[in-house]
Protein backbone atom coordinates (compact mmCIF):
# COMPACT_ATOMS: atom_id res chain seq x y z
CA UNK A 1 0.00 0.00 0.00
CA UNK A 2 1.11 3.25 -1.06
CA UNK A 3 1.51 6.43 0.99
CA UNK A 4 -1.51 7.97 -0.85
CA UNK A 5 -3.62 4.53 -0.03
CA UNK A 6 -2.24 4.76 3.72
CA UNK A 7 -3.72 8.32 4.14
CA UNK A 8 -6.89 7.45 2.41
CA UNK A 9 -7.15 4.16 4.83
CA UNK A 10 -6.53 6.27 7.91
CA UNK A 11 -8.51 9.05 7.01
CA UNK A 12 -11.95 6.66 6.67
CA UNK A 13 -10.99 5.22 9.71
CA UNK A 14 -10.84 8.04 11.62
CA UNK A 15 -14.17 9.44 10.25
CA UNK A 16 -15.57 5.89 11.27
CA UNK A 17 -14.02 6.64 14.81
CA UNK A 18 -15.87 9.82 14.64
CA UNK A 19 -19.09 8.23 14.25
CA UNK A 20 -18.93 5.17 15.99
CA UNK A 21 -17.75 5.23 19.98
CA UNK A 22 -17.21 1.19 19.96
CA UNK A 23 -15.41 1.30 16.74
CA UNK A 24 -12.91 4.32 18.31
CA UNK A 25 -12.50 2.46 21.56
CA UNK A 26 -11.38 -0.84 20.03
CA UNK A 27 -9.43 1.09 18.04
CA UNK A 28 -7.62 2.64 20.79
CA UNK A 29 -7.35 -0.12 22.69
CA UNK A 30 -5.84 -2.61 20.23
CA UNK A 31 -4.77 -0.49 16.81
CA UNK A 32 -2.36 -2.48 14.94
CA UNK A 33 -5.10 -5.42 14.91
CA UNK A 34 -7.86 -2.98 13.57
CA UNK A 35 -5.25 -1.21 11.06
CA UNK A 36 -4.70 -4.89 9.75
CA UNK A 37 -8.05 -5.58 9.65
CA UNK A 38 -8.40 -3.41 7.20
CA UNK A 39 -5.29 -3.87 5.06
CA UNK A 40 -2.31 -1.85 6.73
CA UNK A 41 0.70 -3.68 6.83
CA UNK A 42 2.06 -3.62 10.22
CA UNK A 43 5.16 -5.96 10.53
CA UNK A 44 4.75 -8.23 13.97
CA UNK A 45 6.22 -6.71 16.95
CA UNK A 46 5.61 -2.84 16.03
CA UNK A 47 3.66 -0.92 18.10
CA UNK A 48 1.28 1.58 17.08
CA UNK A 49 -0.16 4.40 19.34
CA UNK A 50 -3.36 6.39 19.05
CA UNK A 51 -4.00 9.24 20.25
CA UNK A 52 -6.83 12.06 20.47
CA UNK A 53 -6.22 15.50 19.99
CA UNK A 54 -8.63 17.38 22.67
CA UNK A 55 -9.13 21.22 23.42
CA UNK A 56 -6.39 20.87 25.86
CA UNK A 57 -4.50 18.78 24.76
CA UNK A 58 -2.51 18.75 20.94
CA UNK A 59 -0.44 15.45 20.20
CA UNK A 60 2.56 16.87 17.81
CA UNK A 61 4.21 14.00 15.84
CA UNK A 62 7.62 14.32 14.59
CA UNK A 63 7.83 11.99 11.74
CA UNK A 64 10.55 9.47 11.20
CA UNK A 65 14.21 11.36 9.66
CA UNK A 66 14.94 10.55 6.25
CA UNK A 67 18.00 8.78 5.58
CA UNK A 68 18.89 11.87 3.44
CA UNK A 69 17.90 15.23 3.21
CA UNK A 70 20.35 18.19 1.69
CA UNK A 71 20.99 20.89 3.82
CA UNK A 72 18.42 23.07 1.44
CA UNK A 73 15.78 21.51 2.28
CA UNK A 74 16.62 21.83 6.05
CA UNK A 75 16.69 25.46 5.36
CA UNK A 76 13.34 25.60 3.91
CA UNK A 77 11.75 23.56 6.38
CA UNK A 78 13.34 26.13 9.43
CA UNK A 79 12.28 28.98 7.07
CA UNK A 80 8.14 27.59 6.76
CA UNK A 81 8.39 25.50 4.04
CA UNK A 82 5.72 22.43 3.01
CA UNK A 83 6.90 19.29 3.66
CA UNK A 84 5.20 16.30 2.56
CA UNK A 85 5.92 12.31 2.48
CA UNK A 86 5.78 9.54 -0.16
CA UNK A 87 7.01 6.14 0.38
CA UNK A 88 9.53 7.49 2.67
CA UNK A 89 10.74 10.44 0.82
CA UNK A 90 10.35 13.73 2.38
CA UNK A 91 9.68 16.65 -0.25
CA UNK A 92 9.59 20.32 0.80
CA UNK A 93 7.69 23.13 -0.98
CA UNK A 94 6.65 26.59 -0.84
Amino acid sequence: MDRKEMRKVLAKLIAKAWADARFKAKLMADPASVLRAEGVAIPEGMRVDVFENTDERLHLVIPKKPDELSDEALDIAAAGGKYTWEDNNCFITW
